[in-house]
C-alpha cells in the first residue's frame, strides 16, 4: 500500500517533492501544512485530496505513516523529534541540524522509535553521479587519491532567516557544501575525516561573529583522498552556477558537471589521460529522486535504517569546517 503522508512546508522545494512522489505514484498525501496559507493553498493545488491543518501538532495527531518536513533549518530536528515521537517516518530537507549534535539527535530519536529517517540529499540521485560511484566502487579509476568538489550559486537566499547563523546554522557550506562533502563521503564509503582547514567570508572579508559566510574554500582528508571544496552565493562567476565533482585516481578520473551555468543539467565524464569519455548528459529529472527513495522504502518497511549514521558523519565534517 502507498504510504500516507502529511507534508509540514510547502514553499518551492516542498511541492517540488511532493509533486515527485504523486507523479511516482508512491504516496497518497493526506494532510499539508505550512504558516503561510498561500502555500498551502498550492500544494493543495497539486494534491486535492490531502487536508490543509492549522498547526504542526495536528498534523502530527492524524493516521499517517510520514512525514515530509520542508521547514527553514532551526526547526528541522525539533520537528523531525516529534515526529518520531509520534511514531511517524520522517523525510528531512538538508540540512537535518544546525549542528552535528542536532542531527545525532535526530538519528537517536529515529532509532528509538525504529522509524525510517531520509534526508533530500539529491544529488547523490543523478544519473551522473550513478555513474561516477560506479567507476569509483569497482576500482576502475584506482585508488582515489584527489577530490575537488565546487558548488557557486551567482543568487543567494531570499529569506531573512538565512543570513541569522542561529535560524540557519551557517551560511554557503551548510546550504551547498552539505551536498559537496555527502557525495565525497557517500562515494569514497565514509572514510574517517582529518587535517580540516577552512577559510571562510562574508562580502569578501573574513567572517566575524553574528554573520554567515557567504564564500568557502577548505581541504580535509577523507581515507587516502585530498578533498579541495569551494562553494559561495553571488559570486561573480559570469554564469548562474558552477557545480562540479571531480575524482581522480590512479588509473583515470570521473567528474559531474553542470552544463551552461544550469541548477538541474549535468554530464558525467571519465578521463583516461587526455581522452574523456562521455558517460551522461540531460535530459535527467533527478530532483526528486530522493524523495521518492524513501517513500519507496517506506512501503516496504517503515524501520529505522542505520545508514541514517551517515548523515551525521556528514554533519561533523561541516562542524569542523565551521571551527565547532
Amino acid at each position: 500500500m502507498k504510504p500516507r503522508l502529511g507534508f509540514v512546508g510547502t514553499g518551492w522545494i516542498g511541492c517540488h517533492r511532493l509533486e515527485a512522489m504523486l507523479a511516482a505514484s508512491a504516496v497518497e498525501a493526506v494532510a499539508v501544512y505550512d504558516s503561510s496559507a498561500d502555500r498551502a493553498a498550492e500544494a493543495v493545488a497539486l494534491a486535492p485530496d490531502a487536508r490543509v491543518m492549522g498547526s504542526f501538532d495536528t498534523i502530527l495527531d492524524l493516521d499517517i505513516d510520514g512525514i515530509v518536513i520542508a521547514t527553514p533549518s532551526a526547526l528541522h530536528a525539533s520537528q523531525a523529534i516529534r515526529a518520531f515521537q509520534a511514531g511517524k517516518a520522517v523525510f528531512c530537507q538538508k540540512p537535518l541540524g544546525r549542528s552535528a549534535l542536532e542531527a545525532q539527535e535526530v538519528v537517536d530519536a529515529a532509532r528509538a522509535a525504529d522509524r525510517l529517517l531520509g534526508l533530500d540529499l539529491s544529488y547523490r540521485h543523478t544519473e551522473a553521479m550513478r555513474h561516477i560511484v560506479e567507476l569509483v566502487r569497482s576500482t576502475a579509476l584506482g585508488r582515489v587519491f584527489a577530490i575537488d568538489l565546487t558548488f557557486h550559486n551567482a543568487y543567494g537566499p531570499d529569506k531573512a532567516w538565512f543570513y541569522d547563523p542561529v535560524q540557519s546554522g551557517g551560511g554557503c557550506v551548510v546550504d551547498l557544501g552539505v551536498h559537496l562533502v555527502d557525495l565525497a563521503l557517500w562515494v569514497l564509503g565514509y572514510p574517517e575525516v582529518a587535517a580540516v582547514d577552512a577559510r571562510l567570508f562574508s562580502g569578501g572579508e573574513p567572517l566575524t561573529p553574528g554573520k554567515v559566510e557567504d564564500y568557502a574554500v577548505a581541504h580535509f582528508k577523507a581515507g587516502h583522498a585530498q578533498v579541495r571544496l569551494a562553494c559561495s552565493w553571488r559570486l561573480n562567476a559570469g554564469r548562474e552556477a558552477i557545480i562540479e565533482a571531480a575524482f581522480y585516481g590512479t588509473k583515470g578520473g570521473a567528474a559531474l558537471r553542470n552544463v551552461g551555468g544550469s541548477f538541474y543539467d549535468f554530464t558525467a565524464e571519465r578521463f583516461d589521460g587526455t581522452a574523456v569519455t562521455r558517460l551522461a548528459d540531460p535530459p535527467d529529472l533527478w530532483g526528486g529522486r530522493a524523495a521518492v527513495c524513501w517513500a519507496e522504502q517506506l512501503a516496504r518497511s517503515p524501520a529505522f535504517d542505520c545508514r541514517a549514521g551517515q548523515f551525521v558523519r556528514c554533519a561533523e565534517v561541516l562542524d569542523l569546517i565551521y571551527g565547532r
